[in-house]
């Protein structure tokens, strides 16, 4: 079992930044990638960001430039710094956690909620 714990999300307006972070816990030794997801009232939730236990990093189109994934093994902790903020980034942000053993299963956080004034 793998527990995640989310936090610093909040409210900022337009152009400003936060950072998110999301703690695991548990059996980390068998987390591959780590990553952050979004969903937005109404939508679906969407991929924003992933890392791997190498370093390399994905985002997604909308966020290329203004995110950025990072993690740090020994805090067991991945973070998003988020730049530039967005209305349209306005979501609950959820953690997510891959594992190598059982292969692929996937973890969630609870979410932090991030709202960008305009």
């Amino acid at each position: 079992q793998v527990q995640l714990v989310e936090s610093g999300g909040g409210l900022v307006q337009a152009g400003g930044s936060l950072r998110l972070s999301c703690a695991a816990s548990g059996s980390i030794f068998s987390i591959n990638a780590m990553g952050w997801h979004r969903q937005a009232p109404g939508k679906q939730r969407e991929l924003v960001a992933t890392i791997t236990s190498g370093g390399t990093t994905h985002y997604a189109e909308s966020v290329t430039g203004r995110f950025t994934i990072s993690r740090d093994n020994a805090k067991n902790t991945v973070y998003l710094r988020m730049n530039r903020l967005k209305a349209e980034d306005t979501a609950v942000y959820y953690c997510q956690a891959i594992t190598i053993s059982p292969p692929g299963y996937r973890y969630w956080g609870q979410g932090t909620q991030v709202t960008v004034s305009s």
